[in-house]
């Protein structure tokens, strides 16, 4: 769930980009008495994301604004579909319209792209994680629309998880000598996750007691013997080059976690619009 307080930040943000000295054609074109109301629809089906952020920029503006969501939260709806409705001053309502739609855009956008991936995923244990590769100050929300979307949050940030990657391996002179640095000056607490490129590497990850072990570009016949290999010691991430295509025959090779960076950047904005009745 995403807090008030980062709503209110997020949008906050926005509006300041978008309405820092005032929306000069909406107030050259609607006089400050007039009211309305508009609807927010559906172009496209899609997985809804992103309405409370959507309510936040109206009230934002103007408190008076009655807000309606239409549909829940997480709900799959058809082409056409009346999102939200928004009642009030018009002013107010068309100046936040951009950045309300912004937003559901977006965050629909991803919710829908995961829903598809987690669908492929049916009948399999893996669970579909996203990564760190996200839009700068915007990835909570995107994170939040990957869980909304049925995946799961791998690490938010450097200080949330300890992932040992091949530049890492590198710097330490190898993977056994990584983690021993990390479990000198980390925290016991910390579940231990290294990436691995080859066999080799692998059992050298479980033998410095690695919990958990990202197959990084694996093809999958790799991948099966990793798993086999690994035998419940430690979970098993599979990244790089993951596609909708590939998915089910990643999640066949009996891994824990897929993971794939495509959630958050390379998704396709959800046609949303709005119109006034």
């Amino acid at each position: 769930m995403l807090s008030k307080q980062l709503i209110k930040e997020k949008v906050s943000m926005a509006l300041d980009e978008d309405l820092r000295y005032g929306d000069i054609t909406t107030g050259a074109i609607v006089s400050p008495q007039a009211q309305g109301t508009g609807i927010i629809y559906a172009r496209e089906k899609g997985v809804i994301a992103g309405l409370p952020l959507a309510e936040e920029t109206f009230q934002a503006l103007d408190k008076t604004l009655d807000c309606s969501p239409l549909v829940e939260e997480g709900e799959r709806v058809k082409q056409g579909k009346a999102v939200m409705r928004i009642c009030g001053l018009l002013r107010p309502l068309l100046s936040a319209e951009r950045t309300a739609l912004n937003f559901l855009q977006r965050l629909s956008g991803i919710a829908t792209l995961t829903a598809g991936w987690t669908r492929e995923l049916e009948g399999f244990p893996a669970k579909l994680t996203d990564t760190r590769k996200t839009t700068p100050g915007l990835r909570a929300l995107e994170k939040y629309a990957v869980s909304v979307g049925g995946g799961v949050n791998h690490r938010f940030s450097l200080d949330s998880g300890i992932l040992i990657k091949d530049n890492h391996i590198h710097a330490a002179g190898g993977i056994t000598a990584a983690i021993k640095r990390v479990r000198a000056g980390a925290s016991f607490a910390w579940r231990i996750e290294v990436e691995v490129t080859d066999l080799e590497q692998l059992r050298e990850a479980l033998s410095a007691g690695a919990e958990m072990i990202m197959l990084d570009n694996m093809a999958l016949s790799l991948m099966k013997e990793a798993v086999q290999i690994t035998a419940g010691k430690a979970l098993l991430e599979a990244s790089g080059n993951i596609t909708l295509e590939r998915l089910r025959e990643v999640a066949a090779t009996g891994v824990d976690y897929i993971s794939s960076g495509a959630l958050t950047h390379s998704y396709r904005s959800m046609n949303l619009s709005l119109l006034l009745e």
